[in-house]
């Protein structure tokens, strides 16, 4: 099994994209665009390049997402394949939102479906049997009694108590990261250190972020904040995250953090500054991880991670080209390269 999906990240890595290759998407011709992207790996992206618009353009990255992932995970059983299966249950997440922010405002079920991303066998929800649900109530009712019941019964008994769409939907986020937090946890035998360090970044960014945001942009007190937070024990454990909410001001938070953290994020003084710094040591990590000799499912784990972050770049630049920015503007919205090497 390990020798398999070795040989076949090795493969996959080799997708990973270089400087030149965005350059080549962001200089084409609109006319000479669907066979760059192809030639590059991405036929789904190539194909009716002409007429997707953002919601298509989203759906086709995941669907890529979707692809490579089933077959990584061909050769896992047990923790393994469900630690990588619930990497992309992020999507059905997701569409949960979808369903309950247009139940919320009365879209019509041939409408919400429309939104949705197709999970194929990914995929635990009948979603048409949910958009078709009488109201909130009625489709937090019928989640409940499905999979992704845990992380639904938190995300309905706040959302009885505030009414408030975006409590729900922090309280989804929210159950679904403490998940992947658990299953990482099941594996610690087998991952070890390569696991922890690409967990611990994203949880710890997650975290960070979120608490900034739910702090100073929504003014939440901190007792919400830390109510909506992830349970960690990484880098921020709980402890520290409930000593950082309770801080007046980004920069105070931001010089209480730990070593090397502030460190890495010294001279940041705003939220996408935090988030862009935090993800791109985070994805150098991944890179050093995927050409390491780390268990095989942790190099799994790094690629996908890299190429959901090569093709979020790619977005950018079709999304640029299509609203006529400039190459510049374009440029300066993407994630620079990660380092290949080990």
């Amino acid at each position: 099994m390990s020798a398999y999906l070795d040989t076949r990240v090795s493969l996959f890595a080799s997708r990973l994209w270089q400087a030149g290759d965005f350059e080549a998407v962001l200089a084409a011709p609109a006319e000479e665009m669907a066979p760059t992207l192809a030639v590059r790996g991405l036929p789904l992206l190539a194909a009716g390049f002409d007429h997707q618009d953002h919601r298509s353009l989203e759906q086709r990255i995941i669907a890529q997402v979707l692809d490579e992932t089933r077959i990584l995970i061909r050769p896992l059983s047990g923790a393994l394949r469900r630690f990588l299966v619930y990497w992309t249950e992020r999507f059905e997440v997701s569409n949960l939102k979808t369903l309950l922010r247009g139940k919320m405002t009365g879209e019509r079920p041939a409408s919400l479906l429309h939104r949705l991303t197709p999970m194929g066998t990914f995929g635990h929800l009948d979603m048409r049997d949910l958009a078709h649900a009488e109201d909130v109530g009625e489709l937090l009712r019928r989640l409940e009694a499905g999979p992704y019941a845990g992380i639904v019964r938190q995300a309905r008994q706040a959302f009885e108590e505030s009414r408030d769409p975006f409590l729900l939907d922090a309280v989804l986020d929210r159950g679904y990261y403490e998940g992947l937090v658990q299953r990482a946890r099941a594996l610690d035998d087998r991952g070890g250190v390569s696991l922890r360090r690409l967990m611990g970044p994203l949880i710890d960014r997650i975290n960070l972020v979120w608490l900034l945001r739910y702090r100073f942009n929504y003014r939440l007190p901190p007792a919400r904040v830390y109510f909506l937070l992830v349970a960690s024990s990484y880098g921020l454990p709980s402890s520290r995250l409930r000593e950082l909410a309770a801080l007046g001001s980004v920069e105070a938070v931001l010089e209480a953090l730990p070593e090397p953290l502030r460190a890495s994020l010294r001279g940041i003084s705003d939220i996408p500054g935090v988030f862009a710094r935090m993800e791109a040591e985070a994805a150098k990590l991944a890179g050093r991880v995927l050409h390491a000799r780390a268990p095989a499912v942790c190099r799994a784990f790094a690629y996908l991670i890299l190429r959901e972050r090569d093709l979020r770049s790619v977005r950018a630049i079709l999304r640029g080209r299509h609203l006529g920015l400039t190459q510049a503007d374009i440029r300066a919205a993407l994630y620079p390269p990660v380092e290949r090497g080990a």
